[in-house]
């Protein structure tokens, strides 16, 4: 469980995020949702370590996130943030390696298990085929999927990530969340991630916590989300739900 009490983040004068109390299960497909500067990544900053808060405190299972260290908090933890960092000269298959760091180190002696891992979050992604070529060559697509790779190698059992599917087409944003979906329902891996997409959150997530303007409007299951008045006033724009011509579920739209 990661729970936030009393958190204040400010800006230029200004509070861009204020949380009185937020608990997110350790074991959920949680979906962030929010319009841009509504304060969605400085949330993810904050629960992946990368930055502190300015006021409040931050606990995993009830322990002060300062107070794990740096190898023991990504044993538990894996973070994908929005921007990528540059690998040169490495491999995919040595990027998906850097997964395994918290637990063999730089100089640990690799199992059996450990090559299989990679080999498996390599496979499950679908860049094997790229194991060879250099990551920071690949296409916007394939590096976001090569980046997930290596979270999966690492095995934490919560992932963090800050809007995976901003470089993926319609096709694979929907397997990247499936892929997630499965990891958090079959092998009990809490995922919480950033999304942009109003209908693939309503698709895949259990829980769906909404922030307009730095503060939170809605912690709830995404099907109390279906409401007009809600969605309109959460992305401030008229918004319509309407059948699905294949299915029998509501879909958000424009009006």
């Amino acid at each position: 469980m990661l729970e936030l009490q009393g958190i204040r983040v400010h800006r230029d004068n200004r509070t861009i995020l204020s949380l009185d109390e937020l608990s997110l299960a350790a074991d959920a497909f949680t979906v962030i949702l929010g319009h841009n500067g509504s304060g969605k990544s400085t949330l993810m900053k904050l629960l992946a370590r990368q930055m502190p808060p300015d006021e409040g405190r931050i606990a995993l299972d009830g322990r002060p996130l300062g107070h794990y260290s740096q190898r023991e908090f990504a044993r538990r933890i894996a973070f994908l943030p929005q921007r990528l960092p540059e690998v040169a000269g490495l491999n995919v298959r040595e990027l998906v390696r850097l997964g395994r760091f918290p637990w063999r180190g730089m100089l640990g002696r690799w199992q059996r298990a450990d090559h299989a891992l990679v080999e498996e979050a390599m496979s499950h992604t679908r860049v094997g085929q790229h194991a060879e070529h250099q990551a920071d060559l690949l296409s916007g697509g394939e590096r976001q999927r090569a980046w997930v790779a290596m979270l999966l190698a690492q095995q934490s059992p919560l992932l963090l990530l800050d809007e995976p599917t901003s470089a993926l087409d319609l096709s694979h944003q929907y397997e990247l969340l499936k892929l997630l979906q499965t990891l958090n329902r079959e092998q009990g891996r809490g995922v919480i991630v950033i999304l942009h997409d109003l209908n693939l959150a309503l698709r895949f997530a259990d829980r769906i916590v909404a922030l307009k303007q730095g503060r939170l409007l809605f912690d709830r299951a995404p099907a109390e989300l279906m409401s007009e008045r809600l969605l309109s006033e959460l992305y401030n724009i008229p918004i319509r739900l309407i059948d699905h011509p294949d299915q029998d579920e509501k879909i958000a739209v424009v009006a």
